[in-house]
Order: C-alpha cells, then structure tokens, then sequence
C-alpha cells in the first residue's frame, strides 16, 4: 500500500491544485455568489461525484481511450461546451427586459443544482486526463495491486476538493448575500454567472488533448 509520506505529499498537492483557479472553483464561486451557500455546497457534492468517475475510468483504463481517441475528446469537449453555452443563457434569462432579476429563476431544486455539477465536471475531458497523469504518479506497483492505490488516490482528492470547494461556497456565499440583497447587484449577479459559463465554455472549446 502506499506509505504514509506519500499520501501527505498527494493531500497537499490535491489541495493546492484545488484552490488554484479552475473552472470547477469558478463555477461553485459563480453558483454560491449568486443563489448562496447552500446551492455552492450542492454543485460541489454534484462536481465531487463526477470525480468519483473519472477515478473509476483510470483505474478500469477508460480515460486512457479518452486520451486515444480523437473522436471521443471531441465529443465530450463539444458536450461540454455547449452545456456551458446552455448554463450562460439561462443565467441571462434570469433578467428581466427592465433589467430585474427573477426571483422564480433565483434559485433551482436541489437535485438540479447537484446534476448540473456531474454534467459539468463529466463534460469536460480536461478532467480525465489529468487524472490520467495526475493519479498514477503517486501510485506504486511494488506497493500492491493499483487498481485499489488508484481508487484510494481518487478518493482522497475528492475528499481535498469537497474541503476547498465547501470553503469558497461558504466564503463566496457570505460575500454575494449583501449583494443579493442590493436591487442593482441582483441585476448584475445574473450577468456576471454568464459571463463566467461564457468564459469557461471558451476555454473548454480551445482545449486540446
């Protein structure tokens, strides 16, 4: 099994990595600061068990055919952008013509929100392939079967980005409360998640293997 040194260095990095800015840090900060807290901490539960597959397709060698096929990338590249084009839309059709937000569009249901971080994070091949890279360095064959280190290796980096993403939900949550509260801001609040879905679908679309 792997030692104890090793698993402390891949916490740490799975930290690190979780906190630097990305697109599933974006999209909770954009979710908590504009519905609040709770509905940040819900895409993360949803972004965390997109995880889950992508750490069963490396250790069943799934991302690996990812990587191979053009084809593939692609597809899932292309899905995810246009869920991301999708998402931007309708942060904008939460403003109204005279430019007031709809409180009926606020906030969505609760299994909603939790599908819209699995489809966010199991569009995006980037995701794979670094798991790809990412898991089976710290990984060791002489250490045992690497199926159950992978598996392991996927689950405590998703346990890394459920702590982070929990703390920017909270922290972005607090700070978007008064700003909801605020008529202008709620005019604004909309926009700004669209335009960050519309910034992450164009990263997402210049995205190569």
């Amino acid at each position: 099994m792997i030692d104890i040194q090793q698993l402390w260095v891949f916490c740490s990095a799975s930290v690190l990595l979780s906190l630097s800015p990305g697109p599933d840090n974006l999209f909770v900060m954009a979710e908590s600061a504009r519905h609040g807290w709770r509905s940040g901490v819900l895409v993360t539960f949803g972004l965390c068990t997109g995880l889950l597959f992508h750490t069963l397709g490396v250790a069943l060698g799934l991302a690996a055919l990812v990587r191979g096929s053009l084809l593939l990338f692609t597809l899932l590249k292309w899905a995810g952008v246009l869920y991301l084009l999708f998402l931007a839309y309708s942060a904008l059709r939460a403003t109204g013509e005279d430019g007031s937000a709809h409180d009926a569009a606020a906030a969505a249901p609760p299994f909603r929100l939790y599908r819209r971080g699995i489809v966010m994070n199991l569009s995006n091949p980037k995701v794979s392939l670094f798991f790809l890279a990412f898991l089976p360095q710290f990984a060791d064959p002489n250490k045992g079967p690497l199926v159950p280190q992978l598996l392991l290796l996927g689950f405590l980096f998703m346990a890394a980005a459920l702590l982070v993403f929990i703390l920017i939900s909270l922290i972005a949550g607090h700070a978007g409360s008064g700003l909801r509260r605020s008529g202008p801001a709620r005019r604004i609040l909309p926009r700004l998640s669209a335009l960050v879905f519309l910034g992450l679908a164009v990263r997402l679309f210049f995205a190569e293997r």
